[in-house]
């Protein structure tokens, strides 16, 4: 079955050619105008993945995104926007959204980030889920489950992560990011080798679409006295160490 796509565009020129190059890919296709009509579809047929513009009237896609999260809803979600600063971005991975394009954008990197959340969710079993955390949400003890370095704690197959005894609140590009850094924790890897593993795609050297996560990333992490984890190796990459 052809992959469904909910998009939420308010822009009629730019929602129809994206229905188009979309529904001539292979993908069923809902287009709507706005959040709130974008809320109703989600609730009323959820999707494999969604797209939504970020400067919509009434309720924009940051507030979409909130929402659908807040109800535990983890379908996979691309932001469009015509914001370039960081912050700008950092809102919306704030908000839940796992991806973002930039506008202008070519049609084809649309196409290939979409490729790219599908694989990570077809690669789970579904949509992110979380199992019933214990009462005080703490990590269990001795779990053969868990995976381990730099006082991070994870178990892949629940998708949850701690800091010592402190759960953290990953989204899933997030998670799957300092799960790679974990399992090479003391190794440096290179960017090619990151956006390959996460993305399936190289974005090229212009793009700053691995700093913002590792940036946000690294707010997740971060605790008052406590060092950072996250270390940048200039030219290079990226690298999970305490030290």
């Amino acid at each position: 079955m052809a992959p469904t796509v909910l998009l939420a565009e308010d822009d009629r020129a730019i929602r129809h050619a994206l229905e188009r190059a979309l529904t001539l890919e292979g993908y069923d296709v809902t287009a709507v105008a706005d959040g709130v009509e974008a809320l109703a579809s989600a609730h009323r047929t959820p999707p494999d993945v969604l797209v939504l513009d970020v400067m919509m009237p009434g309720i924009d896609g940051l507030q979409v995104c909130r929402v659908l999260r807040a109800e535990g809803d983890r379908t996979p979600i691309l932001m469009l926007t015509a914001l370039v600063e960081t912050q700008d971005r950092i809102a919306g991975l704030d908000a839940g959204a796992d991806d973002y394009v930039v506008k202008p954008f070519d049609v084809d990197e649309v196409f290939a980030r979409l490729r790219a959340l599908l694989r990570r969710t077809s690669a789970d079993g579904g949509p992110l889920t979380r199992d019933a955390p214990d009462t005080a949400g703490r990590a269990p003890l001795n779990d053969p489950r868990l995976i381990g370095a730099a006082g991070i704690r994870m178990d892949p197959r629940a998708r949850r992560a701690w800091r010592g005894a402190r759960e953290l609140e990953l989204t899933r590009t997030e998670f799957e990011l300092l799960e790679l850094l974990v399992r090479n924790a003391g190794t440096v890897l290179d960017h090619a080798t990151i956006y390959d593993r996460i993305w399936g795609y190289d974005f090229g050297p212009g793009s700053k679409n691995l700093a913002v996560y590792v940036g946000y990333l690294r707010r997740k992490l971060d605790e008052p006295g406590a060092p950072q984890l996250i270390h940048t190796v200039r030219g290079v990459g990226y690298v999970l160490r305490e030290r």
